[in-house]
């Protein structure tokens, strides 16, 4: 059961659970027990939430469509002195859920703020790839359309560690297939249905996975999708470019063998004119 806490004017930012109830924190618990109004996205989801720990608590609506107006509402009820707590209808707040532009004005407006850590996909997803977690980067929903996903992906391309993007069950043949064609077969691995009963995680290179999908089908639930660095592909790229320069030092001077292989590759000119520098012993 909740404890009885004295919250101090301000928002709160808390957690909810992306499936398993238990997930749901004591601290989470006692801050939602304690405060005088639940902002969510949508009451029924968060009333159900509520009943489920013996709670009742006002509630109002506040998601990606909320106006400035009501921001200021918002604001309104903290000036008088009570508390608010900012919930999504599943996992952290404001990452890929609604809360930003409230977070923002209530940090211009000096409010008090407590960001509660919690349940949310991206971590576990992360943990059961198997790919490496010491550098990452999370990208959020990929465009639904294969254009903008492809602009997107490139821009990612060249960033070191692994790459962590939402996507939907019907879209993610079609975007497993995009980010072959434009980050190469990368190591990959799509989790779904976190801390749920059918909780799954699929792991290989992109091409075994669309496979897998082409065989059977589109996977339900929410889904995570994990791409790992191509290593391997990176090593032989590099051998190749290495190897042209050896031959292009041959016959050509250092800035025109690097000219000619920067252009055969399209890598940056400057990073080969530097390789083509070391490689002729004039660095």
């Amino acid at each position: 059961m909740p404890q009885e806490v004295s919250l101090k004017p301000g928002l709160y930012l808390v957690p909810t659970p992306i499936g398993n109830l238990r997930d749901l924190s004591f601290r989470a618990m006692d801050v939602l027990a304690g405060v005088d109004l639940i902002v969510c996205e949508d009451t029924r989801v968060t009333g159900k939430l509520l009943k489920a720990f013996g709670l009742k608590k006002p509630m109002r609506v506040y998601n990606d469509h909320s106006t400035e107006r009501e921001r200021k509402h918002i604001q309104k009820v903290i000036e008088e002195g009570e508390s608010v707590a900012l919930v999504s209808d599943a996992g952290t707040p404001l990452i890929s859920d609604p809360g930003y532009k409230l977070v923002r004005d209530m940090i211009a407006q000096g409010v008090e703020i407590t960001a509660l850590p919690g349940a949310n996909a991206i971590l576990p997803a992360l943990q059961l790839s198997g790919l490496p977690c010491d550098a990452f980067s999370f990208i959020g929903f990929l465009p639904a359309r294969s254009g903008p996903r492809k602009t997107l992906l490139e821009k990612w391309k060249d960033r070191p560690g692994t790459l962590i993007c939402y996507e939907t069950g019907p879209r993610l043949e079609d975007s497993l297939k995009d980010i072959k064609k434009t980050l190469g077969d990368r190591p990959a691995a799509v989790a779904r249905e976190l801390t749920k009963l059918y909780e799954e995680v699929k792991r290989g290179r992109l091409s075994a996975l669309i496979e897998n999908y082409e065989k059977n089908g589109p996977p339900k639930g929410e889904i995570v999708l994990i791409i790992g660095e191509n290593k391997q592909e990176d090593a032989a790229i590099s051998e190749t470019i290495e190897g042209q320069l050896m031959q292009a030092l041959k016959t050509l001077s250092v800035r025109d063998a690097a000219e000619l292989v920067a252009g055969a590759t399209g890598k940056p000119k400057k990073a080969i004119y530097m390789l083509a520098l070391k490689l002729s012993g004039k660095a």
